[in-house]
């Protein structure tokens, strides 16, 4: 596959690397915009089962042998099993991302190494977590007060362009799977990319991607359209059976980037019966931040490109954790500022006002980093949001849909078709 480039690549691509890569604790933290959580708040937050959509401290797991059960308060992490306990986190869907660019030659692997390391914190963890492979599971664990824990895949390359691949990573997990991430592949297109994987314009999926798609509606595995690009949005819409979810976006309305989503694929979603999880990420959800940012990572890739050359020239191997620790250290002395809290809300509110209260949801997208939004520092602050939601209007019902039961109401529609797809038991509810 080619090398690709692009500033609309660098940018999405260099965020997803650095949102699972952690930083230094000089640079994590802004000053907190402080949003009181009265009884009110709290009460409706702990009765509620919070869903995060999507986190990539998969790559922590991997790269820094983070461990769930750290107790330690200078830990940047937005997901240790406290801080989740303090938040009422109870479901999270860590990110199975593989780098096209530095694993060519072992997706899968690198993929299953991935998936391992979740497998690894339940087995560590087993008294305080589960490996939830269903909703009925997610409400199980959290009638034993564990935190659950779900994988999605973040891009197609790790199927290597067989299906057979995609029923083993079901088979360990895997929940959710975005046809792309920054990157595109032989059978779907990138919002972030100007061409597709073949070298010719976007065309979205192609044949083989319908199939792919048409095997996930089969396996109940939920189709993720955050990253994707429009035509292959279309594309998934056309061809799927079942609700789709978009597992960490926003609205372009309010930033217009790449992976945030136009007003009509928000309603496209909703007519679907699918969930929009807004992400946490600054620049995707204020846009002011992302115009700041775009000249930042023109500096950064520039930079990381010179590393590269530097390694290579002296005969060194690099490696994902060896570039995440260069971004790290390069962003530690480039710092952004982060968007306001007000920001997150106004992004929810503006999904729920577009494609529904039924259709909105959380995927925070950040893992203790310099570009989450003001305030939410760590999963321990997520009844602000429930109190912030409170002060524009929401209700009760509404506040707790958003927070998790869509997400758990889409997981249940699409295990539903998927059995009556294979016979299974077309009658399961």
């Amino acid at each position: 596959m080619r090398n690709l480039s692009g500033l609309r690549k660098g940018v999405l691509g260099v965020l997803g690397a650095v949102f699972s890569a952690g930083v230094p604790a000089a640079f994590a933290y802004g000053q907190a915009q402080d949003q009181v959580v009265n009884d009110q708040a709290k009460a409706i937050h702990d009765a509620a089962i919070v869903v995060d959509a999507h986190e990539g401290t998969p790559q922590r797991f991997l790269a820094d042998g983070y461990d769930l059960g750290s107790d330690d308060p200078n830990n940047q992490e937005f997901i240790s099993l406290d801080r989740a306990h303090a938040g009422n986190l109870g479901a999270v869907f860590f990110s199975i991302r593989v780098d096209p660019d530095l694993y060519k030659d072992h997706y899968a692997k690198r993929a299953l190494d991935l998936i391992d390391t979740v497998h690894e914190q339940v087995e560590r963890h087993g008294e305080r977590t589960a490996l939830a492979m269903s909703a009925d599971e997610i409400e199980e664990a959290h009638r034993q007060k564990k935190l659950a824990l779900l994988m999605g895949m973040e891009g197609g390359h790790p199927i290597e362009n067989d299906l057979r691949l995609l029923h083993e990573y079901y088979r360990l997990g895997v929940r959710y799977m975005t046809p792309t991430w920054s990157n595109s592949n032989e059978w779907a297109d990138a919002g972030a990319d100007a061409e597709n994987a073949n070298g010719g314009k976007q065309e979205g999926l192609t044949d083989f991607g319908k199939k792919v798609v048409e095997e996930m509606n089969q396996l109940g595995m939920m189709v993720d359209v955050s990253h994707v690009s429009d035509k292959t949005f279309a594309d998934v819409m056309e061809t799927t059976k079942a609700p789709v979810i978009a597992s960490h976006s926003g609205a372009r309305a309010l930033a217009d980037v790449p992976r945030n989503m136009s007003d009509d694929m928000l309603k496209a979603v909703a007519k679907n019966g699918g969930v929009v999880n807004v992400a946490f990420a600054s620049m995707f959800l204020d846009a002011n931040i992302a115009k700041a940012a775009i000249p930042q990572h023109q500096r950064l890739q520039a930079a990381v490109a010179e590393f590269k050359a530097q390694q290579k020239t002296a005969g060194n191997v690099i490696g994902d954790a060896d570039i995440q620790k260069f971004e790290r250290d390069w962003l530690g002395k480039n710092k952004l500022p982060r968007a306001p809290f007000k920001s997150l809300i106004d992004q929810i509110d503006h999904v729920a006002k577009i494609a529904g209260v039924d259709h909105t949801g959380i995927g925070g997208d950040f893992d203790g980093v310099d570009f989450s939004v003001e305030g939410v520092n760590s999963a321990a602050d997520l009844p602000k949001v429930t109190a912030a939601l409170l002060e524009r209007g929401y209700d009760a019902d509404a506040i707790k849909k958003i927070l998790g039961g869509n997400m758990l109401r889409v997981m249940r529609d699409v295990e539903r078709i998927g059995a009556q797809t294979r016979g299974d038991n077309p009658s399961v509810k």
